[in-house]
């Protein structure tokens, strides 16, 4: 999968920052959400899945001569676990497939970004947050309760709320405008 490290930018900026506001404008309604977030099965059935496909893709693009003959049951195999995880590991499923989608995610962001190394230094703010990406995913594999931690104390009370989401909001704003005036 190829993109821009422009368009990139701004769709990673944007989606972290604009569901910032509704933590601004309803901190209550935004905690509630946040704090559901961790075991609810939806979302984890789609974080899930998307993570699956998106690792199955990845997987069928490489030209490794040494799995050429074990891809078809490499493809098999890491679908069957992807759809297994849905069935028998629905405890934490959500922060489960958010965090294989934060690998992912990690993964495009780097690629994306070391073709632009040179051009710019302004791309180490990619880079950087996609090994912090990778971080956060190991973590949350390892110890999903911990994101539900993470939650709970970043929505205690209605400053660390407004903060924490004037935070995310204007470091998403700085992607984006990285992303229309750097890249």
């Amino acid at each position: 999968m190829t993109l821009k490290l422009s368009t990139l930018s701004i769709l990673l900026g944007l989606t972290v920052g604009l569901p910032q506001f509704y933590g601004i404008v309803n901190p209550a309604g935004f905690a509630a959400a946040v704090r559901k977030f961790p075991r609810s099965l939806s979302a984890g059935y789609a974080l899930m899945l998307l993570g699956t496909a998106w690792f199955l893709f990845n997987l069928s693009q490489e030209s490794i001569s040494d799995f050429a003959a074990f891809k078809t049951p490499l493809l098999v195999g890491f679908a069957a676990v992807g759809l297994g995880a849905c069935v028998y590991v629905q405890d934490f499923l959500a922060v489960r497939g958010l965090a294989v989608v934060l690998l992912l995610l990690a993964k495009l962001m780097v690629d994306t970004g070391r073709p632009h190394l040179l051009d710019t230094p302004w791309v180490l703010v990619i880079q950087v947050w996609a090994y912090l990406l990778v971080l956060g995913g190991m973590w949350f594999t390892v110890s999903p309760w911990r994101l539900r931690e993470l939650l709970e104390w970043g929505t205690a009370n209605e400053k660390r709320i407004k903060v924490g989401c004037g935070i995310r909001l204007a470091f998403g704003l700085f992607v984006a405008v990285l992303g229309l005036a750097k890249f």
